[in-house]
């Protein structure tokens, strides 16, 4: 019955989490709000006559839905004081007051790190989004991102691929998919992880709810890895809310003539760390996270990637040499190439000619 009082609070117009808040904090609980007299809700003057009126009317039918929707298999909806609301999460400014779930609800709990970027990304940026999705879940981390196209997508599949868990935190009711193109991928999802989001049942698609999305992407994380973005992007906005929690940000460099970069570029000026492959990760991140075998099969992966860069800077010289030519010199795939030439052009080694060759500076 205490979640029917929750359900219905959270229902009342000109209602935000902030006064939701402040209520619980007068009334001690969402029962006593509706339990306590028209007077003393009026006198504690958190209400607007709107909300005051509705006080007076409320009733089960209005969130029964959100009820219908909880009896279903798999599907949870948490409050705030339940024991299975992520601690991670209540460190955050504003946590929302109810979480709907649908899936593992202990992954909730589990240590995340968010990837997020760009909705139209390019193809180096899908693999990069694919590759570290896989390594850091192999590592013991559930990938946390918005289920949205492109980078975002990439990351929850890099992650069920690994055969680790995934969380895609939605700006719609968890009866709706969106985009609606991924409603198999959600399955999978609330099957390896959990679809979690804080709007109520038969809530639509609307602009407003993604940036209240982002917040729960990056305060749910321990840190927020960016692969590529605009400046003026979704991504930077959930990468702001990230270090405003205190999380760690981590961006992945590109080409400066990449306008998908310009936002990681711009990350990486204000303190983000610069991210070359999974380690530079996992090294920000609490050692307690990763068991022995996951340390064991990093340093092997760093190992790796010490001798990729050893092999492409060897077959570098003066003369300009293409990524086609490098990949057939040094017999790497093209991904492990354009990656360690990306590293070795910020690192001042390299630089790229007009006709799309690569030459050594030093």
């Amino acid at each position: 019955m205490d979640l029917v009082y929750w359900l219905l609070l959270l229902k009342a117009p000109y209602l935000g989490v902030k006064t939701f808040y402040k209520a619980l904090e007068l009334f001690e609980s969402p029962q006593q709000v509706f339990l306590a007299s028209h007077a003393q809700r009026l006198a504690s003057g958190l209400f607007k006559k709107q909300t005051l009126d509705y006080f007076e009317v409320a009733d089960v039918a209005l969130v029964q839905a959100d009820l219908d929707w909880q009896n279903n298999e798999h599907c949870h909806i948490l409050t705030l004081i339940d024991q299975s609301y992520p601690a991670q999460l209540k460190t955050i400014a504003d946590p929302p007051p109810l979480l709907y779930v649908r899936g593992d609800v202990s992954c909730l709990s589990e240590p995340q790190l968010a990837i997020v970027g760009s909705r139209n990304p390019s193809t180096g940026g899908e693999q990069n989004a694919l590759q570290f999705a896989q390594g850091l879940a192999k590592s013991g981390l559930t990938i946390t991102s918005g289920m949205a196209s492109g980078i975002d997508a990439k990351a929850h599949i890099g992650a069920l691929e690994a055969g680790g868990k995934t969380i895609a935190v939605c700006g719609t009711g968890l009866d709706r998919i969106y985009p609606a193109k991924h409603k198999a991928l959600a399955h999978q999802i609330s099957l390896q992880g959990a679809l979690v989001s804080e709007f109520a049942i038969g809530t639509s698609p609307i602009a407003s709810n993604f940036p209240r999305r982002n917040r729960l992407i990056s305060g749910l994380s321990l840190g927020c890895l960016v692969v590529e973005a605009t400046i003026k992007s979704g991504t930077m906005i959930t990468a702001r809310l990230a270090a405003e929690q205190g999380k760690e940000v981590f961006a992945i460099p590109s080409s400066i003539h990449n306008p998908l970069a310009e936002g990681c570029h711009e990350l990486i000026k204000q303190g983000a760390k610069l991210t070359g492959d999974i380690t530079d990760i996992i090294e920000e991140l609490p050692g307690q996270l990763l068991s022995n075998k996951s340390v064991e099969k990093i340093t092997q992966s760093t190992k790796e990637m010490d001798k990729t860069g050893y092999k492409v800077l060897k077959c570098l010289s003066y003369e300009a040499l293409t990524v086609d030519q490098l990949v057939e010199k040094t017999q790497l795939s093209p991904q492990l190439v354009t990656q360690e030439l990306l590293l070795l052009e910020l690192d001042h080694r390299i630089e790229k000619t007009n006709a799309q060759g690569y030459v050594l500076i030093k």
